[in-house]
């Protein structure tokens, strides 16, 4: 599954971020995000459909000084205006993976989880799984149910 993303989307997530800049680029949008605070700075590329292998899809990359981090896939996103912080999801039938970015100019990426963390009990999880779980739970919203993936 794949997901459509549009400058509508763009200018909806870079708002939410507070991107001090939105651009089009020939096959991607990008993001600037700063914090000079923090002296952080972070930038947020989406290339709404691009080569991955013999596939297409999303592709969602995050750079920042000292990082590199990419989401193949991307199947959708959710945004938090409460919390300043967009998280990119790519799911599989078994697993997710996410990557949260923050208006701070921030970012924590959880890959590969098994998909009913989610939705588990997290006072029976260690800290160190809790946060992945309750950080994802966000997007599950978004997420294609079980019955809904079988009628495909």
């Amino acid at each position: 599954m794949s997901m459509l993303f549009s400058k509508a989307d763009a200018k909806k997530i870079g708002k939410v971020l507070g991107a001090e800049k939105i651009t089009y680029e020939k096959d991607h949008f990008r993001l600037k995000v700063t914090n000079s605070e923090d002296k952080r700075i972070l930038v947020l590329e989406v290339y709404p459909e691009t080569t991955l292998g013999e596939t297409r899809g999303v592709l969602v990359v995050v750079y920042t000084g000292n990082s590199h981090l990419q989401l193949h896939n991307c199947t959708g996103y959710v945004v938090s205006e409460e919390l300043a912080e967009v998280t990119f999801v790519a799911e599989t039938a078994q697993r997710l993976s996410g990557l949260v970015v923050e208006r701070g100019a921030s970012c924590s990426l959880y890959a590969a989880l098994n998909r009913e963390l989610i939705s588990s009990d997290f006072t029976k999880l260690g800290v160190e799984v809790m946060l992945s779980g309750v950080a994802l739970s966000l997007a599950e919203e978004i997420l294609i149910r079980d019955e809904d993936r079988q009628a495909d």
